[in-house]
């Protein structure tokens, strides 16, 4: 009979030895580290996205010089 009760108990403590683990709260280190990793992911999503605003900036002012240039020409053409 004791074995039949120590054995129940020790099968009941094997299944509910996991249970708290995994239903503590996350500690300050945790919401550190994870607020970290977020704002660096933030930091660089937004690095790529200004990167990106910036080439397409740089390739509109090309465009454009280039357009001025060539409008020059075609009036000293003309000019002549």
């Amino acid at each position: 009979m004791k074995r039949i009760t120590v054995f129940a108990l020790l099968l009941a403590l094997h299944v509910a030895w996991p249970v708290p683990a995994k239903a503590q709260t996350p500690g300050v280190a945790e919401y550190a580290r994870a607020s970290t990793e977020a704002s660096k992911k933030s930091a660089k999503q937004q690095n790529k996205l200004l990167k990106k605003a910036s080439k397409k900036q740089q390739k509109a002012m090309k465009k454009n010089a280039t357009a001025q240039r060539k409008a020059a020409r075609k009036a000293n053409r003309r000019a002549r």
